[in-house]
C-alpha cells in the first residue's frame, strides 16, 4: 500500500477516536468505521464484527470487553433524533476487524 495512503488512513482513524469521560478509554464507534473502511451496508459490516468477536474470544480475550454495545442519536430534520444500534470498539477490536 502507498506510504501516504497508509498515513491519510491511520490519520483519520485516530481523528475517528473518542474518549470516555469517566473511565479515559479510548474508542471508535463502529458505524463511524465501518465509511472509514469503504463498507457502504451495516449488515455486511456487523458480520465483519462478528467474526472479530469469535477471535477476540479465542485469543483468551472477553469479547463484551472490547466489542460494548451503545446506541447513538442521528437528527432526521424537523429537529427530531432517531437512535441508532451502534458498537462501542477497543483499539484492539478495530485491528482484529481491520
Amino acid at each position: 500500500m502507498d506510504r501516504e495512503i497508509t498515513i491519510q488512513l491511520f490519520s483519520a482513524f485516530e481523528q475517528a477516536k473518542k474518549n470516555d469521560i469517566e473511565t479515559g478509554m479510548e474508542f471508535w464507534l463502529a458505524r463511524e468505521l465501518q465509511e472509514l473502511l469503504g463498507y457502504g451496508r451495516w449488515e455486511n459490516f456487523i458480520k465483519v464484527i462478528e467474526k472479530a468477536k469469535t477471535a477476540c474470544n479465542s485469543s483468551g480475550h472477553n469479547a463484551n470487553d472490547h466489542f460494548p454495545d451503545t446506541t447513538k442519536k442521528i437528527d432526521i430534520g424537523k429537529g427530531g433524533k432517531r437512535e441508532f444500534d451502534d458498537i462501542a470498539l477497543t483499539r484492539y477490536a478495530c485491528y482484529l476487524i481491520a
